[in-house]
């Protein structure tokens, strides 16, 4: 049986319905992998990696994609490159911090296997910090761990809470992590979906809210201690991929990446100075083939596109939540505990403040 999530508590977010799997898996030909690192000795380690592939060809079937830096105390490789053509041109996978080069490294490695013949890579991989949990000096992730998220990839519901990329991070100053989301867009021009999947490390446990009601206030330190990051409670960093099949040039990708934005202020976040939020958008909704001399491309019209940004919107907000409901409690370097968000109250906090139906 999977990990609980928002929706299996009897909350749901939003107005726009969800894909089936209210994933990021939704947007068809998107996989996802991960690898989670959980040890004591020699070091206390709790960490991961995980990998999303746009296409299952994603080297040389390329997406239009954009990325925006709504804080930029993070790193995401490889966007210099992306801003300037417009293109991502391979799976992209995230980790811890002091991880980064390495993940990055072995996406390099993973074309090499699968035999793609190119001379130089430029690969995207982003992090955020879980160095209050795990013992980041330690350099516990290898690229051998990174080639298995790369290499278990696959669709259906992603893992979420501890587990990849997500393992050791905090939300809130709750257990937080990985999760995912998705919500269905239908207009004149077609149906289309978004997805999004997140790794979140952020946040003070004050402006937590889910919904109407202030989650964080009625859930505060005073009952269930909180995981605080030093010097600065409340700082970390959130990475945020949204996927979508509508046909967006690398503008509107990038326009769709800044919405994401907005999810995260709905659950409390506000880009703190010690924040690392960088969200990336893919569409596959035209594939731009590897060395190709013309190709034809469709492009969504710029009206058309307002539903997209509230859905990418509502997916964020929920694939955090998502996150937070997966999570479990753990307790990790130097006998640090983040606790889980307890699923009982948080019930009772969302039909207090829910109002009329």
């Amino acid at each position: 049986m999977g990990k609980p999530r928002l929706r299996d508590l009897g909350i749901s977010l939003g107005q726009m319905p969800p894909g089936p799997l209210n994933a990021i898996t939704d947007v068809a030909g998107v996989t996802v992998g991960s690898a989670t690192l959980i040890r004591d000795e020699p070091h206390v380690v709790r960490t991961g990696v995980t990998a999303i592939w746009p296409t299952a060809n994603a080297y040389t079937d390329l997406c239009f994609a954009g990325y925006h830096s709504f804080n930029g105390n993070g790193e995401m490789t490889g966007t210099i490159w992306l801003a300037e053509q417009g293109l991502l041109t391979s799976p992209i996978c995230i980790t811890n911090t002091h991880a980064v080069g390495v993940v990055r490294d072995a996406i390099c490695h993973d074309a090499k296997k699968r035999g793609i013949d190119e001379s130089w890579l430029l690969p995207v991989a982003a992090e955020t910090h879980d160095g209050w949990l795990s013992d980041a000096y330690s350099f516990p992730v290898t690229t051998e761990l990174a080639l298995e998220a790369l290499e278990n990839a696959k669709g259906g519901l992603p893992q979420e809470g501890n587990v990849g990329g997500g393992t050791g991070m905090i939300t809130h100053e709750f257990k937080g992590g990985t999760g995912t989301a998705s919500r269905v867009v239908k207009g004149e021009t077609g149906s289309w979906t978004v997805g999004a999947l997140v790794q979140s490390n952020y946040g003070s446990r004050a402006l937590l809210r889910c919904g109407n009601a202030p989650v964080g206030l009625e859930l505060g330190t005073d009952k269930i201690k909180g995981a605080y990051w030093d010097p600065e409670p409340g700082s970390g960093s959130i990475i945020v991929i949204l996927a979508t099949d509508a046909p967006l040039l690398p503008i509107q990708c990038q326009r769709l990446a800044r919405r994401a934005t907005t999810g995260l202020a709905w659950c409390g976040g506000f880009g703190s100075n010690g924040s690392g939020d960088i969200f990336l958008a893919f569409s596959t909704g035209n594939k731009v083939p590897l060395r190709s001399k013309m190709t034809d491309v469709r492009m969504l019209g710029i009206d058309e596109c307002t539903p997209l940004f509230q859905a990418a919107a509502e997916a964020t907000e929920e694939a955090i939540w998502n996150a937070l409901v997966a999570a479990e409690t753990m307790t990790g370097f130097k006998g640090r505990t983040a606790h889980a968000i307890p699923h009982d109250r948080l019930k009772e906090i969302f039909a207090k403040y829910r109002g009329p139906k």
